[in-house]
């Protein structure tokens, strides 16, 4: 998870106003300083800190909750607020046809992010072409044209060509029946004047609506003055930091770009293709304090497994007590496509506070040898989980290279579950909240549930 520390850290403040018997002058400072402590660790600039801080402080002794509001909510609302104040510095990325120009250092990711981009804008719909005018770096190209082979975007390069803004130009032209043209640029170890110059000519010639700066975001607080020399230079309009699965000093990197009013667009989020989140600060201290991530969780369903798939036949079948076997095959399939575990989990309220007892790496693996089982049973065993026993679990269990107490610990899985969505599919009120949560379905959509 995105991080992982400064979430838990920030999770169990919560926890201390919650559990206290009451809000006074003394918890709140107490809280005040372990949420400087918190936010320190996590690379977060002093003076930041502070001034967050002080403002949490100030309004938590001063403002009096609105009417129906408990003291303990309204502090909390309070820290949440601020915290998004902190990183919230625009909107993301239109949904549009434009030109993209990538900008960065050496070793920052940006040819990987420009794949990962290439990926978000073909999910939603759009034809993609990249254009490889890294004129330095021998393998950039070739590293980008596996990428678009990945993705299904068209890559335009000139091996062996020097000019930048040549290349550029042809690759315009040759692409220009793409909705979405993302063009990857040199870097260099530092921002020397011939980079800067580079930059200005291709722009000069591409006229981008988007000028994305990609910075790793391990290099914490530098990232602000990185990002604010790339933007005096060559006029950046958005933010990639990437390598904020990894790292401790990815809190440092996100508030010293915030702070320099550069919009952070995205956040890369592990090496997978599909790691690239958009960035919302509202959904990611959601996140952060354990309040999960509908919205977020939802978008990526259906993206990665089909909205008719993934909302419509199978929570249909979840919550109206018709769960199959083959329901269960297909969830751990979109749980598969969706990313890890950990990260699904992440975004789920409340499954914060069980972190602790969850053993991502066990529960993954158990995942991944019950989708084996379920590959060794027939279409109508997994229509009809009643039908297997016996002999029946021997020839699946032969099958799937396991034990027959394999075989019955997913049977027990998937009865504990089927009763599970039995429950909520009997209140009416909790089916329909669901439901309209999770798939964003039309009202309508529901009337065959009632």
């Amino acid at each position: 998870m995105v991080l992982e520390g400064l979430g838990k850290s920030l999770r169990d403040v919560l926890g201390r106003v919650n559990s206290s018997s009451v809000i006074d002058e003394d918890l709140i400072k107490d809280v005040a300083r372990e949420l400087q402590r918190a936010l320190l660790q996590a690379d977060v600039n002093v003076q930041l800190v502070l001034e967050l801080t002080n403002r949490i402080q100030d309004r938590a002794l001063h403002e009096e909750p609105p009417a129906g509001r408990s003291p303990k909510d309204h502090v909390n609302k309070i820290i949440y607020e601020e915290l998004v104040g902190l990183l919230d510095n625009g909107e993301g990325l239109e949904l549009k046809p434009q030109t993209i120009m990538m900008v960065g250092l050496y070793g920052q990711g940006k040819t990987t992010s420009t794949g990962k981009l290439a990926n978000y804008f073909v999910k939603k719909g759009f034809t993609v072409g990249l254009i490889g005018a890294d004129v330095y770096r021998p393998a950039a190209l070739d590293q980008l044209k596996q990428l678009g082979e990945k993705v299904n975007a068209e890559v335009y390069g000139e091996p062996g060509e020097k000019d930048a803004a040549k290349i550029v130009k042809n690759g315009l032209s040759k692409l220009s029946g793409k909705k979405i043209i993302i063009i990857d640029t040199s870097g260099r170890h530092a921002l020397e004047d011939d980079l800067i110059q580079e930059l200005k000519d291709i722009a000069a010639v591409a006229k981008p609506q988007e000028r994305i700066l990609v910075l790793d975001s391990q290099v914490g607080q530098q990232a602000g003055p990185q990002a604010e020399a790339f933007h005096n230079a060559v006029g950046v309009t958005g933010v990639i930091l990437t390598k904020m699965d990894g790292t401790a000093k990815g809190g440092g990197a996100l508030s010293a770009v915030a702070k320099t009013k550069a919009r952070i667009v995205f956040i890369g989020t592990g090496e997978h293709i599909r790691d690239l989140e958009p960035f919302d600060a509202d959904r990611f201290i959601s996140r952060l304090l354990g309040m999960g991530d509908l919205a977020s969780l939802v978008q990526i369903a259906k993206e990665e497994i089909g909205e008719d798939e993934a909302f419509e036949k199978v929570a249909k079948n979840m919550l109206s007590g018709k769960f199959t076997l083959t329901d269960m095959y297909q969830q751990m399939q979109a749980m598969t496509k969706m990313g890890t575990l950990q990260k699904v989990m992440s975004m789920i309220p409340g499954m914060s506070k069980m972190e602790d007892k969850i053993d991502y790496d066990a529960s993954q693996a158990k995942l991944s040898k019950y989708k084996v089982i379920l590959d060794s049973m027939t279409v109508n065993e997994k229509d009809e989980p009643t039908l297997i026993k016996g002999k029946r679990i021997d020839r699946i269990a032969a099958g799937a290279g396991v034990t027959g107490h394999d075989v019955r610990e997913l049977l027990k899985q998937y009865n504990q579950s089927k009763k599970m969505m039995g429950s909520i599919g009997k209140d009416r009120k909790m089916r329909k909240k669901m439901m309209k949560q999770m798939a964003g379905m039309d009202p309508n959509a529901l009337q065959d549930m009632e």
